[in-house]
């Protein structure tokens, strides 16, 4: 490896544990607070380095679909994920659908040089990132139609499912590096642990809700 590359991989790997490891921690404390959203910001921020140099490694040292799927899947979640707390009283707006057209168009690219790829690299794990990555688009471009009072309503659930997924994408991608035995599942047993921990905090969400709602419907 030359140095700009050693360099580049030294700093995506830092990044990338500290993003991990705060990532877990805020998934086991309190939410809404300030030091959440403080902590939440530092999380933003160590993912958004491990994208970039993702892409860099991806762009100047080496293509591989897996990681470039994942680096589209982890950014757009975190991006998307962070915009649904701005959009909760208006809705979507340009940039949400500008993020959106990027993002497709790079899935697009990245499924057309997986169909090249005569070695069938964990072809499972990129297909699977696709669909995942397919779904959250969906179901974003269906925003635009949803009545507004909507996003007020479910703006949390989207914030949970965005981050908590661009989360765990992050730990596939490490399992996909450290864990060369029993692949391709051994990357995608974190996905699996994604959709159970956020299944999980949506059920603690709506209990939360419903107990509100009863306490103010008790004060009325």
């Amino acid at each position: 490896m030359s140095q700009p590359h050693l360099f580049n991989l030294a700093v995506h790997i830092l990044a990338g544990s500290l993003a991990i490891v705060l990532g877990l921690y805020l998934l086991a404390v309190a939410k809404g607070t300030p030091q959440h959203r403080r902590r939440g910001r530092c999380f933003a921020w160590l993912t958004l380095v491990v994208c970039a140099t993702a892409a860099l490694g991806n762009l100047l040292f080496g293509y591989r679909p897996v990681f470039a799927v994942l680096t589209v899947l982890v950014l757009y979640q975190l991006l998307s994920g962070w915009r649904a707390v701005h959009t909760r009283d208006t809705g979507p707006e340009a940039i949400d659908g500008t993020m959106t057209a990027i993002a497709l168009a790079c899935g697009l690219l990245i499924l057309a040089s997986l169909r090249q790829d005569r070695s069938g690299q964990q072809v499972i794990v990129v297909l699977s990132s696709l669909g995942g990555l397919a779904t959250i688009l969906i179901y974003d471009s269906a925003r635009w139609l949803f009545p507004h009072r909507w996003h007020g309503a479910l703006w949390r659930y989207e914030h949970i499912y965005k981050l908590l997924a661009s989360l765990f994408a992050m730990l596939s991608a490490a399992a996909g590096n450290l864990m060369r035995v029993g692949q391709p599942w051994t990357q995608l047993a974190p996905s699996v642990l994604g959709l159970l921990c956020i299944v999980w905090c949506w059920r603690r969400q709506y209990e939360r809700e419903r107990q509100l709602a009863g306490g103010r419907a008790r004060a009325g």
